[in-house]
Protein backbone atom coordinates (compact mmCIF):
# COMPACT_ATOMS: atom_id res chain seq x y z
CA UNK A 1 0.00 0.00 0.00
CA UNK A 2 1.82 2.97 -1.06
CA UNK A 3 -1.25 5.38 -0.51
CA UNK A 4 -0.99 5.63 2.78
CA UNK A 5 1.13 6.94 5.72
CA UNK A 6 3.80 4.97 7.36
CA UNK A 7 3.05 6.24 11.02
CA UNK A 8 5.97 6.57 13.97
CA UNK A 9 4.46 7.66 17.23
CA UNK A 10 6.69 10.08 19.43
CA UNK A 11 6.35 9.05 22.90
CA UNK A 12 6.87 12.14 25.43
CA UNK A 13 6.71 11.35 29.25
CA UNK A 14 5.03 14.20 31.63
CA UNK A 15 6.04 14.55 35.65
CA UNK A 16 4.47 16.57 37.69
CA UNK A 17 6.92 18.70 39.58
CA UNK A 18 6.19 17.25 43.43
CA UNK A 19 6.61 13.95 41.94
CA UNK A 20 10.09 12.19 41.33
CA UNK A 21 10.76 13.06 37.67
CA UNK A 22 13.12 9.30 37.61
CA UNK A 23 9.23 8.05 38.07
CA UNK A 24 7.79 8.84 34.64
CA UNK A 25 11.19 8.41 33.44
CA UNK A 26 11.47 4.97 34.31
CA UNK A 27 7.86 3.78 33.64
CA UNK A 28 8.51 5.43 30.04
CA UNK A 29 11.19 3.29 29.44
CA UNK A 30 9.24 0.23 30.68
CA UNK A 31 6.75 1.73 27.89
CA UNK A 32 8.95 1.17 25.27
CA UNK A 33 10.41 -1.46 26.17
CA UNK A 34 7.38 -3.04 26.54
CA UNK A 35 5.88 -2.18 22.87
CA UNK A 36 9.44 -2.87 21.55
CA UNK A 37 9.56 -6.88 22.92
CA UNK A 38 5.88 -7.20 20.94
CA UNK A 39 5.80 -4.90 17.72
CA UNK A 40 7.76 -3.18 15.34
CA UNK A 41 10.37 -0.70 16.93
CA UNK A 42 10.37 1.61 14.13
CA UNK A 43 6.25 2.41 14.96
CA UNK A 44 7.52 4.28 18.07
CA UNK A 45 10.29 6.78 19.15
CA UNK A 46 11.58 7.76 22.94
CA UNK A 47 11.70 11.56 23.22
CA UNK A 48 14.45 11.56 25.56
CA UNK A 49 12.77 15.07 27.21
CA UNK A 50 10.55 14.24 30.26
CA UNK A 51 8.45 17.09 30.93
CA UNK A 52 8.52 18.74 34.39
CA UNK A 53 6.13 21.82 34.48
CA UNK A 54 8.38 23.65 31.89
CA UNK A 55 7.43 25.38 29.06
CA UNK A 56 11.17 25.31 28.30
CA UNK A 57 10.83 21.43 28.34
CA UNK A 58 7.31 21.67 26.45
CA UNK A 59 9.15 22.91 23.58
CA UNK A 60 12.32 20.96 23.93
CA UNK A 61 10.46 18.39 23.82
CA UNK A 62 8.37 19.38 20.37
CA UNK A 63 11.57 20.16 18.78
CA UNK A 64 12.74 17.03 19.47
CA UNK A 65 9.90 14.85 18.35
CA UNK A 66 9.55 16.64 15.20
CA UNK A 67 13.29 16.41 14.06
CA UNK A 68 12.92 12.21 14.55
CA UNK A 69 10.00 12.46 11.95
CA UNK A 70 7.07 11.81 13.94
CA UNK A 71 3.73 12.01 12.49
CA UNK A 72 1.77 10.99 15.78
CA UNK A 73 2.28 11.91 19.41
CA UNK A 74 1.65 9.76 22.46
CA UNK A 75 1.75 12.30 26.00
CA UNK A 76 2.60 9.51 28.43
CA UNK A 77 1.66 10.70 32.47
CA UNK A 78 3.76 8.50 33.94
CA UNK A 79 2.44 10.63 37.20
CA UNK A 80 -0.06 13.17 37.51
CA UNK A 81 1.56 14.86 34.87
CA UNK A 82 1.57 19.18 34.66
CA UNK A 83 -2.29 19.50 33.05
CA UNK A 84 -0.67 23.34 31.30
CA UNK A 85 2.60 21.93 29.58
CA UNK A 86 1.39 18.60 28.74
CA UNK A 87 -1.82 20.24 26.93
CA UNK A 88 0.15 23.40 25.82
CA UNK A 89 2.46 20.59 23.34
CA UNK A 90 -0.63 18.89 22.21
CA UNK A 91 -2.21 21.79 21.26
CA UNK A 92 1.30 23.21 19.29
CA UNK A 93 1.47 19.86 18.32
CA UNK A 94 -1.78 19.71 16.63
CA UNK A 95 -1.53 23.05 15.51
CA UNK A 96 1.69 23.09 14.28
CA UNK A 97 1.69 19.37 12.46
CA UNK A 98 -1.79 18.72 11.94
CA UNK A 99 -1.02 15.47 13.33
CA UNK A 100 -3.39 13.21 15.88
CA UNK A 101 -1.99 13.45 19.27
CA UNK A 102 -3.11 10.18 22.27
CA UNK A 103 -2.73 10.68 26.12
CA UNK A 104 -2.61 7.43 28.08
CA UNK A 105 -1.47 7.19 31.79
CA UNK A 106 0.74 4.39 34.22
CA UNK A 107 -1.03 2.30 36.83
CA UNK A 108 0.82 1.19 39.70
CA UNK A 109 2.82 -1.33 39.81
CA UNK A 110 2.22 -3.39 43.23
CA UNK A 111 1.62 -2.96 46.51
CA UNK A 112 5.34 -1.90 47.31
CA UNK A 113 4.64 1.86 45.38
CA UNK A 114 1.75 2.90 47.54
CA UNK A 115 4.03 3.73 50.66
CA UNK A 116 6.05 6.24 48.68
CA UNK A 117 6.12 6.17 45.24
CA UNK A 118 2.62 6.26 43.83
CA UNK A 119 2.36 7.90 40.62
CA UNK A 120 -1.50 9.19 40.91
CA UNK A 121 -1.66 9.35 37.07
CA UNK A 122 -5.23 7.85 37.24
CA UNK A 123 -6.01 11.05 38.46
CA UNK A 124 -3.92 13.46 36.29
CA UNK A 125 -5.51 11.67 33.26
CA UNK A 126 -8.66 14.06 34.41
CA UNK A 127 -7.01 17.12 34.86
CA UNK A 128 -5.37 16.84 31.23
CA UNK A 129 -8.92 15.79 29.93
CA UNK A 130 -10.62 18.76 31.19
CA UNK A 131 -7.41 21.28 30.10
CA UNK A 132 -7.83 19.66 26.71
CA UNK A 133 -10.87 20.86 26.31
CA UNK A 134 -10.06 24.45 27.41
CA UNK A 135 -7.67 24.48 25.28
CA UNK A 136 -10.17 23.36 21.86
CA UNK A 137 -7.69 20.01 21.25
CA UNK A 138 -9.35 17.12 20.04
CA UNK A 139 -6.98 14.25 21.19
CA UNK A 140 -7.43 10.80 20.84
CA UNK A 141 -7.69 8.71 24.81
CA UNK A 142 -8.42 5.17 24.53
CA UNK A 143 -11.49 3.82 26.31
CA UNK A 144 -9.78 3.15 29.40
CA UNK A 145 -6.20 4.93 29.14
CA UNK A 146 -4.62 3.80 32.40
CA UNK A 147 -2.55 0.68 32.72
CA UNK A 148 0.71 -1.40 33.15
CA UNK A 149 3.49 -0.94 30.48
CA UNK A 150 2.09 -3.99 28.60
CA UNK A 151 -1.43 -2.91 28.73
CA UNK A 152 0.04 1.05 27.32
CA UNK A 153 1.97 -0.89 24.76
CA UNK A 154 -1.41 -2.40 23.17
CA UNK A 155 -3.05 1.00 23.03
CA UNK A 156 -0.50 2.87 21.18
CA UNK A 157 -0.15 -0.17 19.12
CA UNK A 158 -4.04 0.50 18.48
CA UNK A 159 -3.58 3.80 17.87
CA UNK A 160 -1.74 3.04 14.75
CA UNK A 161 -4.73 2.39 12.40
CA UNK A 162 -6.45 5.61 13.65
CA UNK A 163 -3.35 7.81 13.21
CA UNK A 164 -2.80 6.51 9.89
CA UNK A 165 -6.40 7.43 8.38
CA UNK A 166 -6.34 10.65 10.19
CA UNK A 167 -2.77 11.50 8.81
CA UNK A 168 -3.63 10.38 5.63
CA UNK A 169 -6.91 12.29 5.24
CA UNK A 170 -5.17 15.74 6.13
CA UNK A 171 -2.66 14.69 3.28
CA UNK A 172 -5.69 13.74 0.96
CA UNK A 173 -6.97 14.94 -2.33
CA UNK A 174 -9.92 12.92 -3.96
CA UNK A 175 -10.27 13.54 -7.87
CA UNK A 176 -13.95 13.82 -9.08
CA UNK A 177 -14.79 13.50 -12.58
CA UNK A 178 -18.54 14.53 -12.91
CA UNK A 179 -21.06 15.41 -12.76
CA UNK A 180 -23.08 13.13 -11.08
CA UNK A 181 -25.78 11.06 -12.82
CA UNK A 182 -28.88 13.05 -12.99
CA UNK A 183 -30.71 9.98 -10.55
CA UNK A 184 -28.09 9.78 -8.00
CA UNK A 185 -28.24 13.03 -6.53
CA UNK A 186 -27.75 10.95 -3.60
CA UNK A 187 -23.99 10.71 -3.93
CA UNK A 188 -24.16 14.74 -3.81
CA UNK A 189 -23.05 16.46 -0.77
CA UNK A 190 -21.32 19.59 -0.02
CA UNK A 191 -17.59 19.83 0.36
CA UNK A 192 -17.46 21.85 3.11
CA UNK A 193 -17.09 19.32 5.70
CA UNK A 194 -14.06 17.90 2.93
CA UNK A 195 -12.66 21.16 3.81
CA UNK A 196 -13.09 21.45 7.33
CA UNK A 197 -11.08 17.71 7.75
CA UNK A 198 -7.82 18.88 5.33
CA UNK A 199 -8.76 17.12 2.24
CA UNK A 200 -8.78 18.63 -0.92
CA UNK A 201 -10.96 18.14 -3.98
CA UNK A 202 -10.04 18.73 -7.46
CA UNK A 203 -13.57 18.61 -9.58
CA UNK A 204 -12.97 17.88 -12.89
CA UNK A 205 -15.49 17.19 -16.19
CA UNK A 206 -15.94 14.13 -18.04
CA UNK A 207 -14.81 15.66 -21.21
CA UNK A 208 -11.60 16.78 -19.12
CA UNK A 209 -11.18 13.10 -18.74
CA UNK A 210 -12.38 11.89 -21.91
CA UNK A 211 -9.44 14.56 -23.42
CA UNK A 212 -6.67 12.78 -21.34
CA UNK A 213 -7.92 9.39 -22.40
CA UNK A 214 -7.42 10.26 -25.87
CA UNK A 215 -4.26 11.54 -25.49
CA UNK A 216 -2.75 8.18 -24.00
CA UNK A 217 -3.64 6.23 -27.25
CA UNK A 218 -0.26 4.52 -28.54
CA UNK A 219 0.81 5.05 -25.36
CA UNK A 220 3.91 2.70 -24.97
CA UNK A 221 3.28 1.27 -21.92
CA UNK A 222 0.07 -0.11 -22.74
CA UNK A 223 1.01 -3.96 -23.53
CA UNK A 224 2.85 -4.07 -19.92
CA UNK A 225 -0.53 -3.37 -18.23
CA UNK A 226 -2.37 -5.66 -20.48
CA UNK A 227 0.07 -8.22 -19.64
CA UNK A 228 -0.37 -7.56 -15.98
CA UNK A 229 -4.50 -7.71 -16.11
CA UNK A 230 -4.09 -11.42 -18.33
CA UNK A 231 -1.67 -12.53 -15.44
CA UNK A 232 -4.32 -11.22 -12.64
CA UNK A 233 -8.01 -12.26 -14.61
CA UNK A 234 -6.19 -16.02 -15.63
CA UNK A 235 -8.89 -17.87 -16.49
CA UNK A 236 -11.52 -15.09 -16.38
CA UNK A 237 -9.99 -13.04 -18.79
CA UNK A 238 -13.92 -13.71 -20.56
CA UNK A 239 -13.39 -9.91 -23.29
CA UNK A 240 -9.58 -10.32 -23.92
CA UNK A 241 -10.40 -7.55 -26.72
CA UNK A 242 -11.54 -4.92 -24.14
CA UNK A 243 -8.16 -4.90 -22.05
CA UNK A 244 -6.04 -2.27 -24.22
CA UNK A 245 -8.32 0.01 -23.92
CA UNK A 246 -8.89 -0.68 -20.40
CA UNK A 247 -4.87 -0.36 -19.60
CA UNK A 248 -5.36 3.01 -21.50
CA UNK A 249 -7.65 4.28 -19.15
CA UNK A 250 -5.67 3.00 -16.03
CA UNK A 251 -2.75 4.80 -17.29
CA UNK A 252 -5.02 7.78 -18.24
CA UNK A 253 -5.77 7.92 -14.21
CA UNK A 254 -2.99 7.20 -12.85
CA UNK A 255 -0.70 9.75 -14.81
CA UNK A 256 -3.46 12.24 -13.62
CA UNK A 257 -2.83 11.84 -10.26
CA UNK A 258 0.98 12.29 -10.44
CA UNK A 259 0.49 15.26 -12.50
CA UNK A 260 -2.66 17.13 -10.32
CA UNK A 261 -1.70 15.74 -6.58
CA UNK A 262 0.14 18.96 -6.06
CA UNK A 263 0.85 19.62 -2.27
CA UNK A 264 -0.81 16.60 -1.29
CA UNK A 265 0.46 12.95 -0.96
CA UNK A 266 -2.24 10.70 -1.18
CA UNK A 267 -5.53 10.28 -3.49
CA UNK A 268 -8.99 9.07 -4.08
CA UNK A 269 -10.99 9.20 -7.02
CA UNK A 270 -14.79 9.90 -7.70
CA UNK A 271 -15.01 8.44 -11.35
CA UNK A 272 -18.44 8.24 -13.71
CA UNK A 273 -19.56 4.81 -15.68
CA UNK A 274 -22.62 6.61 -17.30
CA UNK A 275 -24.70 7.70 -18.79
CA UNK A 276 -22.25 8.44 -21.26
CA UNK A 277 -19.49 7.55 -20.79
CA UNK A 278 -19.43 3.91 -22.32
CA UNK A 279 -20.77 5.21 -25.73
CA UNK A 280 -17.86 7.26 -25.77
CA UNK A 281 -15.05 5.77 -24.04
CA UNK A 282 -16.14 2.53 -25.46
CA UNK A 283 -16.39 0.60 -22.16
CA UNK A 284 -17.37 0.52 -18.45
CA UNK A 285 -14.55 1.51 -16.01
CA UNK A 286 -15.17 -1.18 -13.16
CA UNK A 287 -12.24 -3.09 -13.52
CA UNK A 288 -9.76 -0.25 -13.55
CA UNK A 289 -11.49 0.85 -11.02
CA UNK A 290 -11.32 -1.94 -8.62
CA UNK A 291 -7.64 -2.70 -9.66
CA UNK A 292 -6.71 0.81 -8.07
CA UNK A 293 -8.67 0.15 -5.27
CA UNK A 294 -6.85 -3.37 -4.44
CA UNK A 295 -3.74 -1.23 -4.86
CA UNK A 296 -4.77 1.30 -2.29
CA UNK A 297 -6.36 3.85 -4.17
CA UNK A 298 -9.78 4.22 -3.61
CA UNK A 299 -12.27 4.88 -6.87
CA UNK A 300 -16.07 5.05 -6.19
CA UNK A 301 -18.63 4.78 -8.50
CA UNK A 302 -21.24 7.37 -9.69
CA UNK A 303 -18.90 10.33 -8.73
CA UNK A 304 -19.14 9.23 -5.04
CA UNK A 305 -16.93 11.80 -3.31
CA UNK A 306 -18.09 10.54 0.53
CA UNK A 307 -17.68 7.14 -0.27
CA UNK A 308 -14.53 7.71 -2.15
CA UNK A 309 -13.18 9.35 1.42
CA UNK A 310 -15.21 6.24 3.15
CA UNK A 311 -13.36 3.64 1.49
CA UNK A 312 -9.87 5.90 1.10
CA UNK A 313 -10.49 5.72 5.63
CA UNK A 314 -11.03 1.74 5.67
CA UNK A 315 -7.74 1.75 3.31
CA UNK A 316 -6.00 3.48 6.14
CA UNK A 317 -7.25 1.76 9.36
CA UNK A 318 -6.99 -2.18 7.85
CA UNK A 319 -3.96 -1.83 5.57
CA UNK A 320 -5.72 -3.73 2.92
CA UNK A 321 -8.01 -3.43 0.19
CA UNK A 322 -11.39 -2.48 0.49
CA UNK A 323 -14.34 -1.96 -1.86
CA UNK A 324 -17.82 0.42 -2.35
CA UNK A 325 -21.18 -1.55 -2.26
CA UNK A 326 -24.33 -0.79 -2.80
CA UNK A 327 -26.64 -1.68 -0.18
CA UNK A 328 -28.89 -3.27 -3.07
CA UNK A 329 -31.65 -6.37 -2.38
CA UNK A 330 -33.23 -8.38 0.09
CA UNK A 331 -32.65 -12.17 0.01
CA UNK A 332 -35.22 -14.14 -1.09
CA UNK A 333 -36.93 -16.03 1.60
CA UNK A 334 -36.18 -19.16 -0.76
CA UNK A 335 -32.55 -18.91 -0.48
CA UNK A 336 -32.27 -17.97 3.34
CA UNK A 337 -34.07 -21.54 3.85
CA UNK A 338 -32.08 -23.61 1.51
CA UNK A 339 -28.36 -22.38 2.21
CA UNK A 340 -28.45 -19.60 5.76
CA UNK A 341 -31.43 -20.95 8.37
CA UNK A 342 -30.42 -23.45 10.18
CA UNK A 343 -26.60 -23.49 9.63
CA UNK A 344 -25.76 -19.45 10.20
CA UNK A 345 -27.15 -17.92 13.71
CA UNK A 346 -29.12 -14.96 11.57
CA UNK A 347 -32.45 -13.90 10.83
CA UNK A 348 -33.70 -13.41 7.48
CA UNK A 349 -33.69 -9.51 8.35
CA UNK A 350 -30.11 -9.94 9.17
CA UNK A 351 -29.33 -10.67 5.64
CA UNK A 352 -29.17 -8.46 2.73
CA UNK A 353 -27.04 -8.28 -0.50
CA UNK A 354 -24.26 -5.96 -1.20
CA UNK A 355 -23.47 -5.25 -4.88
CA UNK A 356 -22.08 -3.40 -7.21
CA UNK A 357 -21.53 -3.81 -11.28
CA UNK A 358 -17.94 -4.62 -10.66
CA UNK A 359 -15.56 -2.80 -9.24
CA UNK A 360 -13.90 -5.08 -6.16
CA UNK A 361 -10.62 -5.72 -6.75
CA UNK A 362 -9.86 -9.69 -8.34
CA UNK A 363 -8.40 -10.56 -4.54
CA UNK A 364 -11.85 -10.11 -2.87
CA UNK A 365 -13.64 -12.19 -5.23
CA UNK A 366 -14.06 -16.31 -5.47
CA UNK A 367 -13.43 -16.88 -9.17
CA UNK A 368 -13.35 -13.62 -10.61
CA UNK A 369 -14.73 -13.19 -14.17
CA UNK A 370 -14.33 -10.23 -16.80
CA UNK A 371 -18.23 -9.59 -17.87
CA UNK A 372 -20.15 -6.93 -19.19
CA UNK A 373 -22.60 -4.66 -17.43
CA UNK A 374 -25.71 -6.53 -17.56
CA UNK A 375 -27.92 -3.58 -16.71
CA UNK A 376 -26.63 -1.12 -18.74
CA UNK A 377 -27.03 -3.48 -21.70
CA UNK A 378 -30.56 -3.65 -21.59
CA UNK A 379 -30.24 -0.84 -23.43
CA UNK A 380 -26.89 -0.07 -24.81
CA UNK A 381 -25.23 -2.22 -27.27
CA UNK A 382 -23.50 -4.80 -25.37
CA UNK A 383 -20.05 -3.95 -26.91
CA UNK A 384 -19.91 -0.86 -25.08
CA UNK A 385 -20.60 -2.49 -21.39
CA UNK A 386 -17.57 -4.77 -21.29
CA UNK A 387 -15.34 -4.07 -18.25
CA UNK A 388 -16.91 -5.29 -15.56
CA UNK A 389 -14.97 -7.90 -12.72
CA UNK A 390 -18.16 -10.48 -11.83
CA UNK A 391 -17.94 -12.43 -9.02
CA UNK A 392 -19.47 -13.78 -5.28
CA UNK A 393 -17.51 -11.82 -2.84
CA UNK A 394 -15.02 -13.66 -0.95
CA UNK A 395 -16.34 -15.30 2.71
CA UNK A 396 -15.48 -13.72 6.46
CA UNK A 397 -15.91 -10.45 8.47
CA UNK A 398 -16.65 -7.02 7.46
CA UNK A 399 -17.35 -3.74 8.30
CA UNK A 400 -19.72 -1.79 6.51
CA UNK A 401 -19.08 1.74 7.09
CA UNK A 402 -19.31 5.61 5.78
CA UNK A 403 -18.72 8.90 6.65
CA UNK A 404 -21.44 11.21 5.24
CA UNK A 405 -21.74 15.67 5.07
CA UNK A 406 -25.80 15.99 5.21
CA UNK A 407 -27.31 18.31 2.79
CA UNK A 408 -27.15 21.34 5.39
CA UNK A 409 -23.44 20.62 6.12
CA UNK A 410 -23.56 18.19 9.42
CA UNK A 411 -20.94 15.33 9.44
CA UNK A 412 -22.62 11.96 10.28
CA UNK A 413 -21.20 8.29 10.03
CA UNK A 414 -21.86 5.12 10.72
CA UNK A 415 -20.14 1.42 11.09
CA UNK A 416 -21.70 -1.98 11.45
CA UNK A 417 -19.47 -4.95 11.82
CA UNK A 418 -20.86 -8.49 10.14
CA UNK A 419 -19.52 -11.13 8.16
CA UNK A 420 -20.11 -12.25 4.61
CA UNK A 421 -21.43 -15.60 4.17
CA UNK A 422 -20.44 -18.62 2.19
CA UNK A 423 -23.60 -18.68 0.44
CA UNK A 424 -23.78 -18.48 -3.37
CA UNK A 425 -25.46 -15.07 -4.46
CA UNK A 426 -26.84 -16.64 -7.85
CA UNK A 427 -26.45 -13.44 -9.14
CA UNK A 428 -24.40 -10.78 -11.21
CA UNK A 429 -21.87 -8.24 -10.52
CA UNK A 430 -19.37 -8.12 -7.54
CA UNK A 431 -21.99 -9.02 -5.01
CA UNK A 432 -22.06 -11.22 -1.50
CA UNK A 433 -24.92 -12.13 0.72
CA UNK A 434 -23.88 -10.12 3.99
CA UNK A 435 -24.91 -10.72 7.47
CA UNK A 436 -25.10 -8.20 10.44
CA UNK A 437 -27.25 -8.58 13.30
CA UNK A 438 -30.20 -6.58 13.75
CA UNK A 439 -30.16 -5.21 10.18
CA UNK A 440 -33.69 -4.54 9.81
CA UNK A 441 -33.90 -2.03 12.61
CA UNK A 442 -30.02 -0.63 11.51
CA UNK A 443 -31.61 -0.19 8.13
CA UNK A 444 -34.57 1.64 9.51
CA UNK A 445 -33.66 3.63 12.37
CA UNK A 446 -29.51 4.59 10.93
CA UNK A 447 -29.44 4.24 7.29
CA UNK A 448 -32.94 5.74 6.30
CA UNK A 449 -33.43 7.74 9.58
CA UNK A 450 -30.26 10.10 8.96
CA UNK A 451 -30.46 10.36 5.27
CA UNK A 452 -27.66 8.09 4.20
CA UNK A 453 -27.51 7.25 0.33
CA UNK A 454 -27.40 3.52 -1.00
CA UNK A 455 -23.42 3.29 -0.99
CA UNK A 456 -21.55 2.06 1.77
CA UNK A 457 -17.70 1.07 2.37
CA UNK A 458 -16.85 -1.94 3.15
CA UNK A 459 -13.64 -3.44 5.33
CA UNK A 460 -12.37 -6.74 4.57
CA UNK A 461 -12.18 -7.47 8.77
CA UNK A 462 -13.89 -6.34 11.90
CA UNK A 463 -12.51 -2.39 12.34
CA UNK A 464 -15.73 -1.00 14.14
CA UNK A 465 -13.25 0.38 17.04
CA UNK A 466 -10.95 1.85 14.94
CA UNK A 467 -12.92 3.37 12.83
CA UNK A 468 -15.46 4.84 14.70
CA UNK A 469 -12.67 6.29 16.87
CA UNK A 470 -11.65 7.80 13.62
CA UNK A 471 -15.09 9.24 12.98
CA UNK A 472 -14.61 10.86 16.51
CA UNK A 473 -11.90 12.15 15.97
CA UNK A 474 -12.93 13.58 12.47
CA UNK A 475 -15.80 15.38 14.55
CA UNK A 476 -18.98 13.46 13.25
CA UNK A 477 -21.84 14.32 15.36
CA UNK A 478 -23.88 11.34 14.95
CA UNK A 479 -22.62 7.63 14.70
CA UNK A 480 -24.64 5.36 13.83
CA UNK A 481 -24.62 1.18 14.68
CA UNK A 482 -26.55 -2.23 14.68
CA UNK A 483 -28.10 -1.57 17.91
CA UNK A 484 -28.80 -5.03 19.99
CA UNK A 485 -31.73 -5.86 20.43
CA UNK A 486 -32.19 -4.69 24.02
CA UNK A 487 -31.29 -1.22 23.36
CA UNK A 488 -34.03 0.75 21.77
CA UNK A 489 -33.17 3.27 18.63
CA UNK A 490 -33.86 7.17 19.64
CA UNK A 491 -36.57 6.64 16.79
CA UNK A 492 -37.69 3.51 17.80
CA UNK A 493 -41.82 3.06 18.58
CA UNK A 494 -41.20 1.27 22.12
CA UNK A 495 -44.42 -0.73 21.34
CA UNK A 496 -43.12 -2.33 18.49
CA UNK A 497 -44.50 -2.89 14.87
Amino acid sequence: MKNIPTIKVGIVAVSRDCFPESLSVNRRAALVAAYRAKYDAADIYECPVCIVESEVQMMQALDDVKRAGCNALCVYLGNFGPEISETMLAQKWAGETGCPVMFCAAAEENIAVLSSDRGDAYCGMLNASYNLKLRGVKAYIPAYPVGDSEYCAELIHGFLPVARALVGIKNLKIFSFGPRPQNFFACNAPIQQLYNMGVEIEENSELDLFEAYNRHAGDARIPEVVADMERELGAGNKKPEILAKLAQYELTLLDWIESHKGCKQYAAVAGKCWPAFQTQFGFVPCYVNSRLTGRGIPVSCEVDIYGALSEYIGTCVSGDAVTLLDINNTVPAELYRSDIAGKFDYKLTDTFMGFHCGNTCAGKLCQPEMRNQKIMARSLPEEVTNGTLEGDIVPGKITFYRLQSTADNHLYAYAAEGEVLPVQTHSFGSIGVFAIREMDRFYRHVLLEDGFPHHGAVAFGHFGKEIFEVFRCLGAEKIGYNRPASLPYPTENPFGM
